[in-house]
């Protein structure tokens, strides 16, 4: 029987058998290259971290929103490894395992493919995981929606966590979907200049959607490079669902589990705008102008 992503495209099963194997060997990074990061995550991002005594002694989901252009992963997992201990495996979309390359820096790194299969084998192991339920529609989205969930009808995050009798532990990240600002946004690209310049090019054609398509971004000083953009991390109440655990649940109990996790997340992103807020007056004056 083929098996297939959430967009219907075939994985090769052997591969897939592979990737599992490889993912269950996977150490905790370690060593200077970590340090580093962690220390550049801490000197220029500056990451606060609220709520982390509601995180359960045990293997959990992890929960969130997702940031612009997925960013969010750089700076939680060095936070999540060096100050709390935890070492999170991000569940991802399948093409950005298509690169031979790439896939082996991300399958070293933590990171494994968002299938079911994947997922269920991590969690048999006690692994903790990590996945954004909003995926690329969240990772390209305008200004206007910043940190606001956008899930659609994704369940599969809460099935899996209930067949398996897992721990949800929903966070809320504020700080990385203002590490660019929006040049133009991707919704209004088809219709402006430059969309005019890729259609000729045949990089725009009619199949093209344009809620799939990114904004163009200013970074520091209008290049790709992050603004230094102070991150807060808050964590919510934990969702246990280990009462579920073997149970096929009905589409209401699905849909009451979902909003109880999107509830967290949303309650931690008020509170971490308001609490940025308040701590504005700690940014310095060159932090200030650099991410403005």
């Amino acid at each position: 029987m083929a098996i297939s992503d959430k967009d219907n495209q075939p994985f090769d099963e052997h591969g897939l058998e592979e990737h599992i194997a490889t993912a269950l060997t996977v150490e905790p990074p370690q060593g200077w290259d970590l340090d580093m990061v962690y220390a550049i995550v801490k000197r220029v991002f500056k990451p606060t971290v609220v709520g982390a005594e509601n995180i359960p002694d045990r293997p959990c989901l992890f929960v969130g929103n997702h940031s612009l252009f997925a960013l969010d992963g750089m700076v939680l997992g060095p936070v999540m490894q060096k100050d709390l201990g935890r070492f999170v495996r991000p569940m991802g979309d399948k093409f950005l395992f298509s690169v031979d390359s790439v896939s082996k820096f991300l399958v070293k790194n933590g990171a494994v493919i968002g299938h079911p299969e994947v997922c269920s084998a991590l969690m048999k192991n006690g692994s903790d995981l990590l996945v954004f339920p909003g995926g690329a529609h969240e990772a390209v989205k305008a200004a206007s929606e910043m940190y606001a969930l956008q899930w659609r009808e994704r369940y599969g995050f809460i099935k899996l966590a209930a067949a398996h009798g897992y721990t949800i532990m929903p966070f809320g990240m504020v700080g990385p979907d203002e590490f660019y600002g929006h040049l133009i946004e991707g919704q209004d690209i088809p219709d402006s200049m430059l969309g005019s310049l890729l259609k000729r090019a045949g990089v725009l054609t009619e199949d093209t959607r344009s809620d799939m398509m990114p904004p163009i971004p200013t970074g520091l000083f209008g290049s790709l490079i992050p603004k230094p953009q102070r991150c807060y991390i808050g964590f919510g109440q934990p969702v246990d669902l280990s009462e579920y655990e073997g149970k096929k649940l009905s589409k209401k109990k699905l849909q009451t589990l979902r909003a109880e996790v999107a509830g967290e997340i949303e309650d931690q992103l008020n509170e971490l705008l308001l609490l940025r807020a308040q701590r504005r007056d700690e940014d310095s004056i060159l932090r200030r102008l650099l991410t403005f």
